[in-house]
């Protein structure tokens, strides 16, 4: 497979939910001290999100990475140089983002890591991790999460934004409630 099929393979990769794995973790730490010896001057803080960052949960195996940065401009000065580290960016996709930038490393025509560069301490921040937080604070919360995900990833298995979407109302709930 090129490269570039190999790309396209992780893009069109299906929605699949694998039972939480102890390495995510450990998976996180190395990529977050990789992008701290890289970049040692431009992320206020790295933090791992999303499910795989909640023991227990099922989860697409994809690391889900949250980089603090000073400013939008700061994220949006930092595509560049991620994508010649590794990563790949869509800039059709981050161009229609006003509170992030979104990357995504793969491997043999698999995603591996989503990369989110939002605004240290802004809204979006903020969210994320309150949502991350509420899921491993709650067993009864992430069981209902997991339950979601698992309806909504056999009603989408093709479709990441429309299963991403669907679950953002759950999102939103929790972090309002």
């Amino acid at each position: 497979m090129t490269d570039a099929e190999s790309l396209q393979a992780a893009i069109d990769e299906e929605v699949a939910l694998l039972a939480y794995d102890p390495r995510w973790p450990g998976l996180f730490e190395a990529e977050r001290a990789r992008l701290q010896s890289l970049f040692p001057n431009d992320f206020i803080a790295i933090e791992h999100m999303g499910s795989t960052a909640v023991p227990g949960l099922a989860a697409k195996p994809v690391i889900d990475i949250l980089a603090g940065v000073e400013s939008m401009a700061a994220a949006r000065a930092l595509v560049g140089p991620l994508c010649a580290n590794g990563y790949t960016a869509s800039a059709e996709f981050n161009a229609g983002l006003a509170d992030r930038q979104w990357l995504m490393r793969w491997a043999e025509g698999h995603r591996t890591h989503h990369l989110h560069l939002v605004v240290h301490g802004g809204p979006l921040w903020a969210q994320r991790l309150r949502f991350r937080d509420a899921l491993r604070g709650d067993a009864a919360l992430a069981a209902r999460y997991a339950a979601l995900k698992a309806g909504l990833a056999a009603q989408y298995p093709r479709d990441r934004e429309a299963y991403t979407e669907a679950k953002a109302v759950f999102v939103r709930a929790v972090c309002e409630g």
